[in-house]
């Protein structure tokens, strides 16, 4: 039988594929690993969320089947809902700041105009303790970037209905971790738990920075 002779450099080259492969390998586990241990790291106490209006105004907070448990649809009870001021639940870093989704065309002028999809223009905030806030639909570009330090009842943006929206409305969200929880406002249940029915709730914001509450 004739003696076949690999050449060195063919060794070499699948050596360093194997390295590379084994690498891949590492990394992978090590991503799957960080992921696992976000989904278990306990989140830290709820932060003293307010509801992103301006102080004493009244807002009705609502949802529907198949809008989400939890998520919460808000709509303010005095003036125009377009334009509204949106304004931070509670201070944070804002992690998104941009377009989720497809805007749509519908506007102050064209309520009626072409439905978009997802969240629209949207603001998303880490207020730490693995703890963050939702807002979508915002009528314009957000008035905060991404990395931006903004405090409590900063605004954030003005209400809209850009993203997959049937009117001018604020789309709320507390996230503890990954898990979208029942909002909390002032240290208050919101009432707002599930989505079997269509049903509201008033509530009235102390969202009162710099005033005595």
């Amino acid at each position: 039988m004739p003696t076949v002779y690999r050449s060195s450099k063919r060794l070499r080259g699948r050596s360093r594929r194997t390295r590379v492969l084994r690498t891949l390998g590492i990394l992978a586990a090590v991503a799957v690993v960080a992921a696992a241990a976000l989904w278990l790291w306990p989140a830290g106490p709820r932060p003293l969320f307010q509801l992103p209006a301006a102080c004493g105004e009244k807002w009705q907070l609502g949802t529907y089947p198949g809008h989400g448990a939890d998520d919460v649809d808000m709509f303010p009870m005095s003036g125009q809902s377009w334009g509204h001021p949106v304004l931070a639940s509670y201070g944070g870093t804002v992690v998104e700041a941009g377009i989720n989704g497809e805007l749509g065309g519908r506007t102050p002028q064209n309520p009626q105009g072409p439905r978009g999809s997802g969240g629209g223009y949207w603001v998303k905030i880490d207020h730490g303790g693995r703890w963050t806030t939702v807002y979508m639909h915002l009528l314009e570009p957000p008035m905060v970037e991404q990395g931006q330090r903004v405090e409590q009842g900063q605004q954030i943006g003005k209400v809209g209905s850009t993203g997959d929206s049937g009117a001018a409305h604020l789309h709320y969200e507390q996230r503890r971790g990954l898990e979208t929880v029942e909002s909390f406002f002032d240290g208050a249940a919101s009432g707002i738990t599930h989505d079997d029915k269509e049903y509201t709730v008033l509530r009235t914001s102390n969202n009162c920075v710099g005033r005595k509450r």
